[in-house]
């Protein structure tokens, strides 16, 4: 595994690469988002100068409708509406569950091959005593990886899985709690995860982040209903880094999928 110095977020300011675009027509758009981007602007994060919802305004030069999110510190699919009647229907596939959701995810020690997580949350934010929500993924591991060296002295090597995350439900921060409930938290989850852990990882592949990737979203289109397959570009087998990926996925490649994998099968690109 390479060596380089750790990397930090790109410094903060007023102005960005525009948005890579999966997807655009009249009604909607699907983008890349950037880790370490919010959807649109909160009070929670004041000091945060980039977001995709006014990125996206400037660089489209017209109004755009939010209808779903993505954490900020998780890169991928996202979609937004261009007008309000197509953000509805957007926001209600989601909301009626008719939009499939697969994230790719580093994590913690060796992963089950494949499993059901059926554990209800409590909303984050909620009062101790406040009813949880039915939540449900499925995990299955798509590669699994053991290297030399170790947190913990007494062993000699670490390991760690890739996992492909199917939420069933759509609870906030779901597939970071529910890897934390199978005990193989998302490597870089400062909130769910391992701090020492982390930081151990984010020296050996030089950049300290959330490993959580929105890989794919299929969604009727708002209008057509017709079924849409939107994908981030990443492949995770047979597939070379170019100069044209968007920064995070060339941190994927270079960083992550560069090492020597198992793979439990060969994965879908």
């Amino acid at each position: 595994m390479h060596s380089q110095p750790l990397d930090s977020a790109p410094p903060f300011g007023h102005y960005h690469p525009p948005l890579t675009l999966l997807w655009r027509d009249e009604h909607m758009v699907a983008v890349h988002k950037p880790a370490g981007w919010l959807v649109h602007r909160t009070g929670l994060d004041a000091g945060e100068t980039r977001f995709v919802m006014q990125a996206l305004r400037d660089q489209l030069g017209q109004h755009v409708y939010p209808v779903h999110r993505l954490d900020k510190g998780t890169c991928g699919v996202l979609v937004m509406g261009l007008h309000s009647i197509a953000a509805r229907a957007l926001a209600q596939s989601f909301q009626q569950h008719d939009a499939h959701k697969e994230y790719l995810a580093l994590v913690r020690g060796w992963a089950p091959w494949e499993c059901e997580v059926d554990h209800a949350l409590r909303p984050d934010d909620a009062p101790p005593d406040a009813p949880v929500q039915d939540a449900r993924t499925h995990l299955r591991c798509v590669a699994r990886l053991e290297i030399a060296g170790s947190l913990d002295p007494r062993f000699a090597t670490t390991r760690t899985s890739l996992v492909h995350a199917t939420p069933h439900t759509g609870r906030r921060h779901q597939i970071r709690r529910h890897l934390k409930h199978v005990a193989h938290p998302i490597l870089g989850d400062a909130t769910h995860g391992k701090g020492p852990l982390n930081r151990w990882w984010a020296e050996r592949l030089g950049l300290q982040r959330l490993w959580l990737h929105a890989w794919r979203l299929s969604i009727p289109h708002p209008i057509s209903g017709e079924r849409l397959d939107l994908r981030s570009g990443l492949a995770l087998q047979g597939s070379e880094p170019s100069a044209g990926l968007h920064a995070d996925l060339r941190d994927w490649h270079e960083r992550v999928l560069s090492m020597p994998w198992e793979f439990a099968a060969p994965a879908h690109t």
